[in-house]
């Protein structure tokens, strides 16, 4: 699986992306939002989300993995589909959209365009709880460590050794109390002791 795709910028409008990468150009779906991160750049990182079915094959394409996992986590909704997550990440931040399904504000949901009452109120039911337990954030939004990377690489980690993000955020959190520039392996050490 493809995680992101680093090229020059071939070309840009507010709603594709092409990268130049080796000579060929991967052609990528983005939101207003990734637009904004990439205009003026010649050259960019962009992470990919691969949308695949039966009849049609495409790369959404975002700036961080932040609006990435929050996509993920919006087309999970039965009834929401690419096109209506990328529309709501072009009317909203990740962060201002998080507010308003934590906060239960349905007519905010409901004023992107292709998105009705059920709909919104589905994205509520299905998405406050995994919202407010840090799923559809990447680990930098969820912790805001100054040492980031370290932080990320110890999430991924112990994500693979199969324990869930509510318990890692403690963990992680915790830790990061104690040290703010605790080395990965530390981290790693110390979450197992406290899981």
């Amino acid at each position: 699986m493809i995680d992101y795709i680093k090229g020059t910028v071939a070309e840009l409008t507010p709603t594709r992306v092409v990268l130049d990468n080796s000579g060929i150009g991967y052609r990528m779906e983005i939101s207003l939002q990734t637009y904004e991160s990439l205009e003026g750049k010649s050259e960019a990182t962009v992470f990919i989300h691969h949308h695949f079915r039966e009849d049609i094959e495409q790369y959404y394409g975002f700036a961080t993995k932040d609006e990435r996992e929050l996509f993920e986590l919006i087309i999970s909704v039965s009834g929401i589909g690419v096109n209506s997550a990328r529309m709501m990440l072009s009317s909203f931040s990740a962060e201002e959209l998080r507010q308003a399904i934590i906060g239960e504000d349905v007519n905010k949901i409901k004023s992107v365009k292709g998105i009705g009452l059920k709909s919104a109120q589905r994205m509520v039911l299905e998405l406050k709880d995994k919202i407010m337990k840090g799923e559809g954030a990447s680990s930098e939004v969820l912790f805001k460590a100054s040492n980031s990377e370290a932080t990320e690489e110890a999430t991924r980690a112990l994500t693979m050794l199969g324990f869930n993000k509510t318990n890692i955020s403690k963990a992680v959190q915790a830790i990061l109390k104690k040290d703010p520039n605790a080395k990965v392996e530390d981290i790693i050490k110390q979450a197992l002791k406290m899981m």
